[in-house]
């Protein structure tokens, strides 16, 4: 089997939320190959970031953070809504010399929504986790 493919995820808001929730149970039900390695959220004491912290992965206020794990993270999924976050990831992962991370913005969570089989859709609009 493949090597694990380890995600984070920044913004737990009206999107990220929804979705960090869904992925992991998709995650867990079909035994993937793939690990959420930390999330970023404004709201720390959001019950989904609860539940993630409760579980042992870490849960930064700041989104830049996720930036120091380097490597160990193979994509970002950014949900924040945030260009001028998303567009600071970027630079940070240039000037680290991180080309192994890639950014995944939320057409990609919603792309993989598709696939998960919910009869309802990711929610729309501006997100707020971030």
């Amino acid at each position: 089997m493949a090597n694990k493919i380890k995600v984070a995820i920044l913004g737990l808001g009206s999107v990220g939320e929804i979705f960090s929730e869904n992925f992991l149970e998709k995650i867990q039900e079909q035994h993937a190959n793939v690990e959420i390695v930390a999330v970023a959220t404004r709201h720390m004491d959001s019950p989904v970031a609860l539940g993630f912290a409760h579980s042992n992965v870490p849960v930064f206020e700041n989104a830049l953070d996720v930036i120091g794990l380097g490597e160990n993270v193979d994509i970002i999924f950014d949900l924040t809504g945030n260009a001028d976050l998303r567009q600071e990831l970027r630079n940070q992962l240039q000037s680290t010399n991180n080309r192994h991370t890639v950014i995944a913005p939320e057409v990609f969570a919603r792309l993989l929504w598709n696939f998960f089989g919910e009869e309802t859709d990711l929610p729309q609009g501006k997100t707020t986790g971030y």
